[in-house]
């Protein structure tokens, strides 16, 4: 098996193929890392299981509470909440990747990074771009919790790294424009640095998603929201799906079938992000900037649901990491 990608989904298909008895060959795919991630309870304990390793995040930063300021001249609510922050780096390096890089000939490619087979199209539904910046927090900000306030242009994410490191994410408008309309995050920042990334925030799909000894994972088949917070677990499930469909495929299972299900197994998770995400841009203030990307995520859920009609009924279910017909 050959897997293009050196993400977390990619590790995760490498780890469970390899453990399966399967050789594989891991090609890697560089890009920008993500300098913060938010990983909950449930992801943590998949990754955990996965990988065999209970102790995988026991020494990073928890997140203990969560304030949220959302909706116009909304009062900031505190919750709580259950998390560990880590750099994309960091996690990758706990993971480890498979480092067999034979030049053998595939039977399947799993696509965890771009370019991917043609024809591919790519569905995206919204304009929103996010950018990234270091910042400091001031003497009261407290390092186990994170912020989230949404805004007349937009929304802010603030968060504490490792160490005395923070990060803010700024989607919609520039970041010194929205900190400007903050009531809640702007104080709890005593310095901001320069822009680290920028890029694309809105849901994003490819399709199709498989076809003949290829099927694509990760962040080269969709992408989430970020205020969904649960991007890496969404990869982590997508690696597990795609590993079960290869699997199933070398113990005699109709390929075609397969992929038509994993396929439909993956619209369906990301329709079910949209209609997760919509109530967030209906309500979070009014104005055209959330107008339009509201209409734009109902726009895909309502070509989801297109797409859902064209496959069968899902003649599968995962029993454990194996897909079994039903």
């Amino acid at each position: 098996m050959l897997i293009r990608g050196d993400g977390v989904a990619a590790r995760c298909c490498a780890h469970l193929l390899a453990r399966a008895g399967i050789p594989v060959s891991v090609q890697g795919a560089p890009r920008p890392r993500v300098p913060a991630l938010l990983i909950g309870e449930s992801a943590q304990s998949l990754i955990c299981d996965l990988f065999g390793r209970p102790e995988l995040f026991c020494d990073l930063p928890p997140v203990r509470r969560r304030i949220v300021a959302w909706g116009a001249d909304a009062a900031p609510l505190a919750l709580d909440h259950s998390a560990v922050v880590v750099s994309e780096d960091d996690l990758l390096d706990r993971l480890g990747l498979i480092s067999d890089t034979s030049d053998c000939r595939a039977q399947w490619t799993v696509f965890a990074a771009s370019p991917l087979p043609a024809p591919v199209s790519e569905h995206r539904f919204g304009a929103r771009i996010a950018c990234t910046l270091p910042v400091s927090l001031s003497a009261t900000a407290e390092r186990e919790a994170c912020w989230i306030e949404s805004l007349p242009d937009g929304w802010l994410f603030l968060i504490a790294g490792a160490a005395e490191s923070a990060w803010l994410l700024a989607v919609g408008g520039e970041p010194d424009r929205l900190l400007d309309q903050s009531r809640l995050i702007r104080c709890r920042i005593a310095q901001c640095g320069q822009a680290a990334a920028r890029f694309a925030s809105a849901p994003r799909l490819v399709s199709p998603l498989a076809g003949e000894g290829w099927v694509a994972c990760g962040t080269a088949a969709m992408a989430f929201d970020p205020i969904c917070g649960d991007g890496t677990g969404h990869a982590v499930r997508e690696a597990i799906l795609a590993a079960a469909v290869i699997q199933a495929t070398l113990r005699g299972e109709p390929a075609d079938s397969l992929i038509s299900h994993y396929q439909a197994r993956l619209t369906a998770g990301f329709e079910r992000h949209l209609v997760h995400c919509r109530p967030y841009y209906d309500s979070g203030h009014t104005g055209p900037w959330w107008q339009s990307e509201s209409r734009a995520i109902a726009q895909g859920i309502e070509w989801c649901a297109g797409r859902m009609r064209q496959y069968p009924r899902f003649h599968y279910r995962l029993d454990g990491l194996d897909l079994r017909a039903v």
